[in-house]
């Protein structure tokens, strides 16, 4: 979802746990270094063998797997295995329960903080730290501000919402242009719902249609629905201190490292920047410019003059 430099933990975590990569001169060599080099280098980093590291996450994947309905022989194949009795001898003494019996969760204790996350991502824990209080207002700021901008655009023509009203505008390179409306307001629902996803360790969504003949009312529809999702998801990383966690982005091509306060701060500042390039837009149509002050929209929640 981003365009960066190369990301030497995502590349050390991706050799560590390709499928293919079931040696440790498999791991080196996808990582294009010395069996000891690569050894010593994630050691380091990750504070883990690499084998270590491969067999843990590997076996959280497959606590994941068995609670999702997988079989013992599958998730043991899936893991690495040979046999089932070898998995479950080595998942019995890793969760203290054979793989009959699922647990609360699937992940197992680690010093490094890097986990299996479902799908087919990884999260990476680091020293919880306190949030800013402005959160929750920057979030339901963004939140009931979206939701006017789409009310305002729905009653406009279809015509009007879904013409290039300023050709070329880009917002992210990766993105795609969004000189319309219509794609402007897309962006900042598409943006949170992929994010989210993410976050949750679902597959992409799917993108919206721009052109379909109910769009506007499908875009409320899905924009209450993330917002409810991104909202909730966000509090449970303030509430758990969790700003310092990466995840790793399966949805990426390749796969990247997240750190969550990075992501959050990532939708609310290009969330800001759509929400007022539709206002700058929607103004032509009759909008007022300032109805998204944030300042004009605490007091009208606060009830005051």
């Amino acid at each position: 979802m981003t365009t960066s430099g190369p990301d030497r933990l995502r590349e050390l975590l991706d050799a560590v746990l390709d499928e293919p990569n079931r040696t440790l001169d498999d791991m080196a060599g996808a990582a294009h270094a010395s069996r000891f080099h690569f050894a010593r280098t994630v050691s380091a980093a990750a504070g883990e063998s690499p084998a270590a590291l491969r067999r843990r996450v590997l076996l959280e994947r497959a606590a994941w797997q068995l609670r999702d309905g997988a079989s013992v022989l599958d998730a043991a194949i899936a893991a690495g295995y040979d046999s089932a009795e070898g998995f479950s001898r080595a998942y019995s003494k890793a969760f203290g329960h054979p793989p009959s019996a699922h647990g609360a969760g699937h992940w197992l204790p680690s010093a490094n903080g890097i986990h299996f996350h479902p799908p087919m991502s990884i999260w990476i824990e680091e020293q919880r730290t306190p949030a800013n209080p402005l959160l929750e207002q920057q979030l339901l700021h963004d939140a009931d501000d979206t939701a006017a901008l789409i009310a305002f655009a729905a009653t406009l023509p279809t015509d009007v919402v879904v013409r290039a009203q300023r050709p070329g505008q880009r917002v992210l390179d990766w993105a795609g242009d969004e000189p319309s409306i219509v794609a402007v307001l897309a962006g900042l629902v598409y943006a949170k719902e992929t994010w989210l996803a993410v976050l949750d360790g679902r597959t992409a969504p799917t993108p919206v249609a721009l052109d379909a003949p109910r769009v506007m009312a499908d875009l409320a529809h899905r924009h209450e629905a993330v917002t409810a999702g991104w909202i909730a998801r966000v509090r449970e990383i303030d509430r758990g201190g969790a700003w310092q966690d990466r995840v790793i982005d399966a949805l990426c091509v390749p796969p990247e490292s997240f750190q969550l306060s990075g992501v959050v701060a990532h939708v609310l500042h290009y969330g800001a920047h759509r929400r007022e390039l539709a206002r700058g837009m929607l103004a032509e149509h009759g909008l007022e410019r300032d109805a998204g002050d944030p300042i004009l929209w605490l007091r009208a929640r606060r009830g005051e003059a």
